[in-house]
């Protein structure tokens, strides 16, 4: 399309010639004459006098930097994102069934529906119009999809779980197993029966090989908008307000409720039983030991030293609690001598 007809599309203020043509998407650095690419950091401005890009998508402050095409937005990200979704559109697949899937007689299976090879759908199981279910995938007893789902290949879905529509499933993930619930009867630990189901909302996006288990007695809740990346890990019980965000491999452990719009770095972990406000934002590594109440950014562990310098400080994390019984004394010490406080 035209860059004019692009900037429709974004609601862009465009800087060039409004009819020259765009195909395609790129990097800085790799795009051609015939794509678009973007600056969304004034740290990679350096690559805008060198790049063969047909135009650049950037914010107003960094135009002076660019003396190209470009069409102008308060976000370039979500801007490229948008111009992809237009430039680049996600073909459907075309409705098929495999011939070596296997569908129960008393299934619901739209024929508007794609069905891989060596899928397995179970009795009771209901998929909505256009549903994609990927070669190897396992959908049990009485589970239901949404229209236009996508699951991707070798996911597993375990009886009982709803998944709205518009999801993505990437390939590998689990959705319903039985969560960690076990009891312990002397020395031995004995099994809790898993009764509650796993409820997906609409346009939720869950990543390769990441685990969701279903409840113990109530279901497990992800909420709609919600985007769980890969080799993540979500209990029992947990409920996930919509529009929050998850990096890979963060852990939720069971029966923690988190709000809407939040967001969650790489290998973040929740303990069990907390409640997590809307807004709140926990940064890579972090560790959520308690209720956070307020929306705001947190953060814990140390930050990445040099190694002679981590040996000591981690050294005298050992003596914290010593140095406060010391630092404690002192002050008594002060106020006897300043303020005629009792010794």
């Amino acid at each position: 399309m035209t860059l004019g007809e692009l900037a429709k599309c974004l609601d862009a203020e465009i800087e060039g010639d409004a009819d020259y043509r765009i195909s395609g998407v790129g990097s800085l650095q790799g795009a051609g004459p015939d794509e678009i690419s973007f600056l969304g950091s004034p740290k990679y401005r350096r690559y805008l006098s060198t790049t063969q890009a047909g135009a650049v998508i950037l914010n107003r402050q960094d135009v002076e930097f660019y003396s190209g095409r470009c069409l102008i937005v308060r976000d370039p990200y979500l801007g490229f994102a948008r111009a992809t979704s237009v430039l680049c559109p996600q073909t459907p697949l075309a409705p098929f069934v495999a011939p070596s899937a296997s569908i129960h007689a008393r299934a619901t299976v739209p024929q508007s529906c794609s069905i891989g090879a060596h899928a397995i759908i179970e009795e009771g199981v209901r998929l909505g119009e256009g549903c994609a279910v990927g070669a190897g995938v396992w959908i049990g007893r009485n589970a239901a999809l949404g229209d236009h789902s996508d699951v991707h290949a070798n996911v597993s879905i375990y009886e009982g779980t709803r998944i709205g529509s518009a999801c993505t499933v990437y390939a590998g993930a689990v959705i319903g197993a039985n969560g960690f619930g076990f009891t312990r009867d002397s020395e031995k630990w004995v099994p809790i029966p898993q009764l509650g189901g796993v409820v997906i909302g609409d346009k939720v996006s869950i990543g390769a090989n990441t685990t969701i288990d279903r409840g113990s007695l109530d279901d497990t809740v992800i909420e709609s908008g919600v985007i769980l990346d890969n080799q993540i890990h979500i209990a029992h019980n947990v409920h996930i307000g919509e529009n929050t965000a998850m990096a890979g491999c963060v852990a939720v452990a069971g029966s923690t409720h988190i709000g809407k719009r939040c967001t969650f770095g790489g290998r973040a972990g929740v303990l069990d039983h907390l409640v997590i406000a809307d807004d709140v934002h926990i940064t890579a590594t972090s560790l959520v030991t308690h209720s956070i109440h307020r929306q705001g950014v947190y953060s814990s562990v140390l930050p990445l030293s040099e190694n002679r310098a981590w040996k000591k400080n981690a050294a005298r994390m050992k003596s914290l609690d010593d140095y406060i019984r010391r630092i404690k004394m002192l002050e008594k010490k002060i106020d006897v001598l300043f303020n005629g406080g009792e010794q």
